[in-house]
């Protein structure tokens, strides 16, 4: 199979266990999982699937040489996200707004009711070692610290968002080692370059304002959704358009759910009003303190420019913000 991806031009995937898993309809569900909720309404053109950013992971993993288990892994991780992602945590009464942690939460018990287990076997893997993501460190650590996933998210991301161009993110990719199964960039320069860039992203998209409204307006629709019986929760691990097209049935029947879609398809009508407003909603907030190589040693962003300490600790922190709606 050959592809050509965003970030790292073109590839070609010869592994049995890779494709076998790309063809399940577990990662074709994923091409129409919009990565971000819902974007076009609110970043129009940016648009990329959960589909893009799986296979980007798996195959920034295999470019640093990670082992074909954590190269699974990195592949099928994002499996459980349901239609429409995050917005799933402002829906669901086990979602956090602050941790946008459902999908994680939901991982082992959907992975293990779903083909691949019987997919991995085939290959002679074990699955209950595949999803344990302790044995995977390039592929998945907490935050401040680089893993693949956040990697392969915010490198697309600087593609998809026009914060930064091609020759940027191959400059970044060119940058990067792992040593000691941890990323690290070849110095600091480059390390710092890419934690500010990643600030950016998170400023304005991952944590910003327009994305807490999309996120509560997309929450608040399939939440009267599935209090009215329109759909029901296993409706929400088919795709993003299949959930649209069985709510949406109900349009004409039901203003209340008429000016709910309206409104999530509006990507202006609100304004941040904390005096008088209509919603507080939070939303995660991401940031990250590279390791890089400098003056022999390994050290961390904070560690030579101190001031990256203070943006750490406060980009940390999930956002709130107080949001009435004009539309």
């Amino acid at each position: 199979m050959k592809c050509q991806d965003r970030a790292y031009g073109q590839v070609e995937i010869t592994e049995p266990v890779i494709l076998d898993l790309l063809n399940s309809p577990e990662l074709q569900r994923l091409k129409e999982i919009s990565q971000a909720g819902y974007y076009e309404p609110y970043y129009p053109g940016t648009n990329h699937s959960r589909y893009e950013h799986s296979l980007g992971d798996c195959l920034l993993l295999n470019k640093f040489g990670a082992t074909i288990e954590e190269q699974i892994a990195g592949l099928i991780h994002d499996v459980s996200h349901s239609a429409f992602s995050h917005a799933v945590d402002y829906a669901l009464f086990e979602g956090s707004e602050k941790e946008h942690n459902h999908q994680d939460n939901y991982f082992e018990e959907f992975v293990l009711n779903s083909g691949i287990p019987k997919i991995l076997k085939k290959y002679g893997f074990d699955v209950n070692y595949v999803i344990d993501e302790t044995n995977f460190p390039l592929q998945e650590t907490e935050l401040p610290d680089l893993c693949a996933d956040r990697i392969d998210y915010s490198l697309r991301g600087l593609l998809a968002y026009k914060v930064a161009g091609l020759d940027k993110v191959k400059e970044l990719l060119e940058n990067l080692t792992v040593q000691n199964k941890k990323w690290v960039f070849k110095n600091f320069d480059s390390a710092y370059e890419y934690a500010k860039l990643f600030e950016v992203l998170n400023k304005d998209y991952y944590s910003a304002i327009t994305t807490a409204v999309m996120f509560r307006r997309v929450g608040d629709y399939l939440k009267y959704a599935l209090g009215q019986k329109y759909i029901i929760k296993d409706d929400l691990y088919t795709t993003d358009k299949e959930v649209i097209d069985k709510i949406n049935k109900h349009l004409t029947e039901d203003q209340k759910l008429e000016t709910l879609w309206k409104r999530m398809n509006n990507g202006s009508g609100y304004e941040s009003t904390p005096d008088n407003y209509d919603v507080n909603v939070f939303v995660k907030s991401r940031i990250v303190d590279p390791l890089c190589q400098h003056k022999g040693e390994i050290k961390r962003v904070s560690d030579i420019e101190p001031s990256w300490k203070d943006i750490v600790k406060r980009e940390s922190e999930p956002k709130g913000y107080f949001i009435k709606f004009s539309d």
